[in-house]
């Protein structure tokens, strides 16, 4: 712990501090994996010839993000056999999620999808989609387990600043490198991609090695313990509720393509037929997931009183905390702060591409020059957060979000214009930087030390689920309305989240939560 930060010079001093720098290399370990399931697989999929719709749906593959408060109860509550007892709780889950996405990426450059199909590169999409999603889950708990409230802004500025230079490394470094190896929009090489990948995969060494030499926090030395069995069960009745909704999902495939054309003939439109079939085919899945899990807690499969811990406390302590009212609010601003630039960044790079910019001015200006505006926006964004509030910051963040995706309208119309692209690239990415610090700050106030890893992946999972399941159709909705008009939406889509920082901001006190 330190004390309170009361000058410009201590708060950045304190970016020295041990635990803010560990966050730095965290960051990098947690952005890798991103952009190898969204715009650096998107050019490797275009350049494989396939069609762009396709390439937005594996978007999809990076829902474990969304739907991660699903299976981290799991990791609050259950131990790893030995790695836990040398290792420590959230140790021990981060040097397993960590070797996982290491196998996943590897996994992913063994798949040609200009010949072998898009199955095998999807399953291992989504592997590295759940195997990211849970190591996002324990370095988040351990950010806020391991420090007091004064450090987490600049924690959060630290931990966007190490995730951007891992984008970096999976967006700009892997464009590079494919390009450097051979592989272009017009001759495609699958071992250049290959080697790319392959090459991803050995980052994450990063990640091991910090996981290795750090200390477990103080708060994990002491946790309440489960009989074997009990923690069997537990895991026994989440996979039974995980593989229920991927056979529903999966043999409903067929069946969804025949509601989307009969829906398309009420609605008289495919596109919206399509995002109404899927979100209802989703529902239902989760829905056959709820219900094989009641099956096996009907049937005592499960410890009650360990399930209670793991799934209801978590939820009823927020409820409790900040009543009824107030809790929805704070959730409803959770859920749609990032819709702006996440719906639209799912096709940022086929944009440029169709713009007529090349893999190397896209990597040297999108990738590179847009590093240091985050790296930039990050910084004021932590350093603006500790001197003025978070709340004033969120409200900043949000206007500047929002208004920046009007620039790449005017980018639209301009077309191939590389200054242009640097003045949109500036103003975007900083203000991204700078909005991120500020909500990963307020996200972590909202979670209490007793249930770190539940609440905040419920917070993070809910920030990405409406704009990743949207962004999954920013393809289909680029072909309908255009570039010029699909940018105008996301611009639009940011205006409520200014009502409801308006809202929160009057009832909802930073400092005593």
């Amino acid at each position: 712990m330190i004390a309170k930060l009361h000058s410009w010079q201590e708060s950045l001093k304190a970016f020295a501090h041990p635990r803010v720098v560990t966050m730095l290399f965290y960051g990098v370990v947690a952005g890798l994996p991103l952009l190898l399931i969204f715009s650096s697989l998107s050019l490797w999929l275009r350049e494989a010839g396939v069609e762009r719709a396709a390439v937005t749906y594996f978007s999809w593959a990076a829902l474990g993000y969304s739907f991660k408060f699903v299976w981290a109860p799991l990791i609050d509550v259950i131990p790893l056999p030995f790695l836990t007892r040398k290792l420590g709780r959230r140790r021990a889950w981060l040097l397993l999620s960590q070797l996982m996405v290491m196998l996943a990426i590897a996994l992913m450059a063994l798949v040609d999808p200009a010949s072998q199909g898009l199955t095998a590169m999807a399953l291992a999409a989504v592997l590295l989609g759940f195997s990211a999603a849970t190591q996002d889950i324990v370095i988040d708990a351990y950010r806020i387990e391991s420090a007091g409230k004064e450090l987490q802004a600049l924690m959060s500025a630290s931990y966007i600043a190490g995730y951007r230079i891992g984008m970096l490394i999976a967006g700009a470094g892997a464009l590079f490198l494919a390009s450097y190896f051979g592989s272009s929009l017009g001759s495609y090489d699958f071992n250049a991609w290959q080697i790319t990948y392959l090459a991803m995969s050995g980052f994450m060494l990063i990640g091991i090695f910090t996981t290795l030499v750090i200390d477990e926090p103080e708060v994990n030395q002491h946790i309440r313990t489960q009989v074997a069995s009990d923690y069997a069960g537990l895991f026994f009745t989440f996979v039974v509720a995980v593989s229920g909704f991927i056979a529903f999902f999966a043999s409903s495939s067929e069946l969804a393509l025949q509601a989307k054309l009969m829906v398309a003939g009420w609605v008289f439109n495919a596109n919206l037929a399509g995002v109404l079939v899927e979100m209802l085919r989703l529902a239902m899945a989760l829905g056959v997931a709820v219900v094989l899990a009641l099956f096996c807690l009907r049937f005592e499969w499960v410890n009650k009183a360990l399930l209670k811990r793991s799934y209801l406390e978590p939820i009823q302590d927020f409820f409790r905390r900040y009543g009824w009212s107030l809790a929805w609010l704070l959730l409803a601003l959770v859920g749609l702060y990032r819709i702006s630039d996440i719906v639209l960044g799912v096709i940022a790079n086929v944009f440029y591409q169709d713009m007529g910019f090349t893999k190397p001015q896209i990597a040297t200006v999108v990738k590179t020059f847009g590093l240091f505006m985050t790296l930039l926006g990050g910084f004021l964004g932590g350093i603006l957060a500790v001197r003025y509030g978070v709340m004033r910051i969120l409200m900043l963040g949000a206007v500047l979000s929002a208004a920046t995706n009007l620039l790449f309208m005017l980018l639209a119309g301009m077309g191939n214009d590389v200054w242009m692209l640097y003045v949109v690239i500036s103003a975007d990415n900083l203000s991204g930087g700078l909005a991120s610090a500020a909500f990963v700050a307020f996200l972590s106030s909202l979670t209490n030390i007793s249930f770190t890893a539940v609440q905040y992946a419920i917070f993070s999972s809910l920030m990405t689920l409406l704009p990743k399941m949207l962004g999954g159709y920013s393809g289909t909705m680029v072909d309908a309305i255009g570039y010029q008009g699909f940018f105008l939406s996301t611009a639009l889509m940011g205006l409520p989240v200014l009502l409801l920082i308006i809202l929160a901001n009057k009832h909802f006190n930073l400092e005593q939560s």
